[in-house]
């Protein structure tokens, strides 16, 4: 069924042009918010999971430099005891873990650095979601006293805040960079 049939079935039960296309319009924004909310809420896992990996990654970075500067000290403090064969093996085998703990703390630091980009790009989509989320609740509600006075200015105002919900929701399921950055940090804490 089309919306204009939709349209004449409402106008034909008794309502008005303008009510049945501010009632179609609802439900059409309404399905979208649903649809929008069930990808913020996959995002908001994620961004979760990214969270824990960047602090699980810091706090294995800090052991690891920790590690690293205890055996670095080992090896210095070796070197100060006089030259014996097993004093020489002795610092073989912490500089292997010197080297060791150097090649791990430095992976571990670029999981932490990914993990903070992961994060950092999740909440991009995240407040386009919110910023959509809320003109399309704004929209509903401009739209609801639409249907109480027949204003035609509402109407087009309600629509100016649906289009904006409906461009960033749509912009955040498909990766798209429109974020009106103003409005984030204005919103935002």
């Amino acid at each position: 069924m089309e919306p204009t049939e939709l349209i004449d079935q409402a106008r034909e039960a008794g309502g008005s042009r303008m009510g049945s296309i501010v009632a179609l319009t609802v439900a059409i924004l309404a399905v979208f918010m649903g649809i929008f909310k069930v990808k913020d809420d996959n995002i908001c896992q994620a961004m979760q999971q990214a969270q824990a990996d960047r602090i699980d990654n810091w706090g294995w970075y800090q052991a690891k430099k920790t590690r690293l500067e205890v055996a670095d000290s080992t090896v210095s403090s070796l070197k100060a005891v006089p030259q014996t064969p097993e004093r020489d093996i002795e610092i073989k085998k912490w500089e292997g873990v010197v080297a060791k703990q150097k090649t791990e703390s430095d992976d571990t630091k670029k999981k932490a650095e990914d993990a903070e980009k992961a994060y950092d790009k999740l909440n991009f989509r995240d407040d386009q979601f919110d910023m959509a989320d809320s003109g399309l609740a704004i929209a509903i509600a401009v739209l609801a006293v639409t249907a109480l006075t027949q204003n035609k200015k509402l109407l087009i105002m309600g629509f100016v805040f649906a289009g904006f919900g409906l461009i960033l929701g749509l912009a955040g399921m498909f990766g798209w960079s429109i974020h009106p950055d103003f409005l984030a940090k204005f919103l935002g804490t």
